[in-house]
C-alpha cells in the first residue's frame, strides 16, 4: 500500500491518460482538468483489481448489464484478490434500474450462527476476549455472497449464474498470475495464513515457500466449489458438500456453525436510505449498514455551510467536517444495529431538522471535546481490506458494491475441500457495549450479538443521482474511515468542482468520535493548515492513506463516462468503452 499523498501523485496522472477519442477530442477535455480520469463514452468498470475490471468490461461488451458484470467482477474477486474478494464474507449492492428509475439495496451481509450468544467473546472476568471474535472459528459469520449475487442477477440481471461465474471458474483452474501486491499480502499474514494447514496449502508453495510476481497460483477446491454454484446455484455452496465442508472447518476451528446455519441464509432486498445535498439526490446503503445514514447526516450538516467559499481542505472547512463526523460516529455507537432486530432512527438522524439542531452546537472558531458529545436525543430506535467497485452500462443501469471478509483475508482459515475462505465479521459486533473493535468503533446493545442478527458495517456502497439520472457512482474499502472516505469524494465533486480523478486524489481526513482526533493523510495537509486546526482546540494526527475508492461520474453534458481508480493501493483499474 501507498502510504503517503506524495508518493503517488506522479502515479495519478501516468494511470489515468484518457480512452481514445479522436486527437482533437482529447487535446479540448484535457485542457480542462490538472489530473485526468478515465473515460469512455458507453459503459465503465471500475474495481480494486485489474484483471477482474477486465472480465466485467467484457461482460459488457458481450451484451451483459451492470448487474452481470457486477456479479461476474465479484465472483473473479474472490479468486483474484483473496485478502478481500470473497465467496466466505458478504456485503451490500445499491443498483440503478434505468428502465424503472427505481435504486434498490441488496443486503447479503454475514449473518451470526445460531448458537451465538450476547456473551459469547467474554471471558471469565467479563472482558471482551478479541481473539475469540477475530482469529477462531467463533469469529466466522454465516457467509452472504453466493446468495446475494443470485438475489442481484434474478432480480436486475440478464445471465445465469452459471454464466457469470465461467469466468472466475477459469482463473482458478488456470491459475493467476502473482503480482507484487498479492505477494507481499502473502509475506506480509504468513503468520495468520500458516496457522491453518488448509490455508497454507492454498497461499504457499508445497515447501512453505513464498509465491513470488510472476508465479502461477491455481486453486482447484476453488474452482470446484464455483463450478458447484454454477451447477447448482447457491443451493451448490449453502447445501451438500460444500456446506458441510464448512460447517466441519468452523467447528474444529471451535466454532458452531451447522449445515442448517448455511442453509438458512437469506440475502434481502432493501429500500436504500435518502436524502438530498445542494441538488443531488445521494442513495446510499442502510442499516445493518452505517453508512449511508451517516454520510446524509453528515452532509445535512456541511449543507448549512458554504464550503466552496471556504475552500477544499482549508482549516475552517476540516474542523466543520470533523465537527459533523464526530456527532455521527456518536450516534453511530448508539443507534444503528440489524434493523430486524432494532429499531433504527433513520428517519430522524437523516433529517434536516436534525442537522440544524446539529449545526447549533457547533462552534466555527472551537473545536469540541469527544468527551462531551453524546448521542442525540432522539427517537426510540469495519475492514480495511473490503474491497468496492462500480460499474455503469451503455443503458445507465448502475451497480456500486462493497463487499468483505473483514481483516485481510478474513479469519485466514480456508475450510478444506472448498478453497473458500472464511470471514471473521463476527468482530463487527459489539462483543462488549463500550468496548471498542478492531476499528476502533465503540458500539452498544442495538448491535449487540444475538443468533441471526446481521452485524453492523461501515461499507458504504453510495450512487448520487441528478435529475433522476446516475451522476456519481462510488465507495471505498477503509474499515470505520469507509463513510469520511466516501464522504469527501461526494463533498469535493459537487462543493468544490472537481472532477473524480482530482476528487479522489484529494487529501482524506477522518474523525470517529474516539479516539479524539482528526487523522490525516501524510503529506496531505501543510504545516500551516494542521497549526490552525490545533489552534481551534483539534488534535491531529498524521498517519498513512486512507481508502480505495472506485468511481464512476456520469457526465451527461459531455455525454461521457469518466472513472478513476484510487491510487493509493496498487492493481486497481478503470476500462471502457
Amino acid at each position: 500500500m501507498i502510504r503517503s499523498l506524495a508518493a503517488f501523485a506522479s502515479a495519478a496522472l501516468i494511470a489515468l491518460s484518457p480512452m481514445s477519442l479522436t486527437a482533437q477530442e482529447a487535446a479540448i477535455y484535457s485542457s480542462m482538468d490538472a489530473v485526468h480520469p478515465v473515460w469512455a463514452r458507453d459503459a465503465m468498470v471500475s474495481v480494486q483489481e485489474a484483471v477482474a475490471a477486465e472480465i466485467g468490461l467484457q461482460i459488457l461488451k458481450d451484451g451483459g448489464n451492470a448487474v452481470d458484470a457486477g456479479v461476474a467482477v465479484a465472483l473473479a474477486l474472490a479468486v483474484t484478490l483473496p485478502r478481500a474478494g470473497n465467496l466466505g464474507g458478504g456485503g451490500f449492492m445499491i443498483v440503478h434500474d434505468a428502465a424503472s428509475g427505481e435504486t434498490k439495496a441488496i443486503d447479503y451481509r454475514e449473518m451470526a450462527p445460531s448458537s451465538a450468544t450476547r456473551d459469547m467473546y467474554l471471558d471469565a472476568e467479563g472482558n471482551a476476549d478479541s481473539n475469540l471474535s477475530r482469529f477462531h472459528g467463533l469469529a466466522v459469520g454465516v457467509p452472504g455472497t453466493v446468495a446475494g449475487m443470485q438475489l442481484a442477477l434474478e432480480t436486475y440481471g440478464t445471465m445465469t449464474l452459471a454464466e457469470a461465474a465461467a469466468p472466475a471458474i477459469k482463473l482458478a483452474g488456470d491459475g493467476i498470475t502473482v503480482t507484487a501486491d498479492l505477494a507481499d499480502s502473502l509475506k506480509g499474514l504468513e503468520k495468520r495464513l500458516k496457522k491453518w494447514p488448509s490455508s497454507a496449502a492454498v497461499f504457499y508453495k508445497p515447501d512453505g515457500g513464498f509465491y513470488e510476481p510472476g508465479d502461477v497460483i491455481r486453486q482447484p477446491d476453488l474452482a470446484a466449489t464455483l463450478k458447484k454454484i454454477a451447477a447448482e446455484g447457491p443451493d451448490g455452496f449453502y447445501k451438500g458438500e460444500v456446506a458441510e465442508n464448512i460447517a466441519a472447518a468452523v467447528q474444529q476451528a471451535g466454532g458452531a456453525m451447522t449445515m442448517e446455519d448455511l442453509a438458512g441464509y437469506r440475502a434481502v432486498l432493501r429500500e436504500p436510505v435518502t436524502g438530498s445535498y445542494r441538488g443531488h439526490e445521494i442513495v446510499s446503503m442502510p442499516p445493518p449498514s452505517s453508512g449511508g445514514t451517516h454520510i446524509i447526516q453528515i452532509l445535512n450538516v456541511l449543507e448549512g455551510y458554504p464550503l466552496d467559499y471556504l475552500g477544499h481542505n482549508s482549516s475552517d472547512t476540516i474542523h466543520l467536517m470533523a465537527e459533523a463526523m464526530k456527532r455521527a460516529y456518536a450516534d453511530r455507537s448508539e443507534y444503528l444495529g440489524d434493523p430486524d432486530f432494532v429499531d433504527v432512527p433513520v428517519a430522524a438522524l437523516t433529517s434536516k431538522d436534525y442537522a440544524a439542531e446539529i449545526r447549533e452546537g457547533i462552534s466555527l472558531n472551537r473545536a469540541t471535546p469527544s468527551s462531551t458529545i453524546k448521542p442525540g436525543k432522539l427517537a426510540p430506535y469495519e475492514s480495511n481490506e473490503t474491497t468496492h467497485f462500480s460499474i455503469v452500462d451503455k443503458d445507465g443501469n448502475a451497480v456500486s458494491n462493497t463487499y468483505t471478509i473483514n481483516f485481510s483475508y478474513g479469519s485466514g482459515l480456508v475450510a478444506a475441500g472448498t478453497g473458500v475462505l472464511l470471514n471473521n465479521e463476527m468482530d463487527d459486533f459489539s462483543a462488549k457495549p463500550g468496548v471498542p473493535n478492531a476499528y476502533g468503533l465503540i458500539g452498544g446493545d442495538a448491535n449487540a450479538v444475538e443468533a441471526g442478527k446481521r452485524p453492523l458495517s461501515s461499507m458504504s456502497p453510495t450512487i448520487v443521482l441528478k435529475d433522476g439520472k446516475p451522476f456519481l457512482v462510488t465507495g471505498s474499502p477503509g474499515g470505520s474511515r469507509i463513510i469520511t472516505t466516501t464522504l469527501q469524494v461526494i463533498s469535493n465533486m459537487i462543493d468544490h468542482s472537481m472532477n473524480v480523478a482530482e476528487a479522489t486524489s484529494a487529501a482524506r481526513i477522518h474523525h470517529q468520535w474516539l479516539p479524539d482526533e482528526i487523522r490525516a493523510e501524510q503529506g496531505g495537509l501543510s504545516r500551516d493548515t494542521v497549526a490552525a486546526l490545533e489552534t481551534k482546540g483539534h488534535k491531529v494526527a498524521v498517519k498513512s492513506v486512507m481508502g480505495s475508492t472506485q468511481s464512476i461520474h456520469v457526465d451527461a453534458e459531455k455525454g461521457l463516462l469518466l472513472g478513476y481508480s484510487d491510487p493509493r493501493r496498487p492493481g486497481a483499474a478503470t476500462v471502457g468503452y
